[in-house]
């Protein structure tokens, strides 16, 4: 259960105190994910069944933390584009596992984790120190 402790950030919304933490843990899967596939192709990712295993959990973990702040802070829709999406897709590799489309998860790794990662790092500094 999140605490239910609120603070303002340096625009004066309210937000939680559990906020920078997870948008945290969002950022770090984000950047392990680029880590992970650094110099790495299709073909590398598609032969390689820990590397998608790898993936697919930081994917999971984004979804999972986005979705928590989401649950707290209402207004981070309007700050974070395709958020729905993110979440949506952390359900589908949660509970679609069967039906994982390899190739849809290596293009979100190739076209969305960069300006994913720029958007956290955006609201990261927002937030007041804890």
């Amino acid at each position: 259960m999140l605490c239910g402790c609120r603070t303002r950030d340096s625009r004066g919304r309210v937000c939680s105190l559990k906020t920078p933490a997870l948008l945290w843990d969002a950022s770090r899967a984000a950047t392990r994910i680029k880590d992970f596939c650094a110099d790495r192709t299709w073909s590398d990712y598609a032969s390689d069944p820990m590397l998608r295993a790898a993936v697919e959990r930081q994917f999971e973990i984004i979804g999972e933390a986005l979705g928590r702040v989401r649950k707290i802070d209402p207004t981070l829709p309007q700050r974070s584009p395709y958020l729905p999406q993110i979440i949506s897709f952390r359900n589908l590799l949660i509970h679609g596992y069967a039906v994982v489309n390899d190739s849809q998860v290596w293009a979100n790794v190739t076209t969305d984790v960069d300006p994913l990662i720029e958007v956290l790092q955006r609201l990261l500094p927002e937030l007041p120190e804890v």
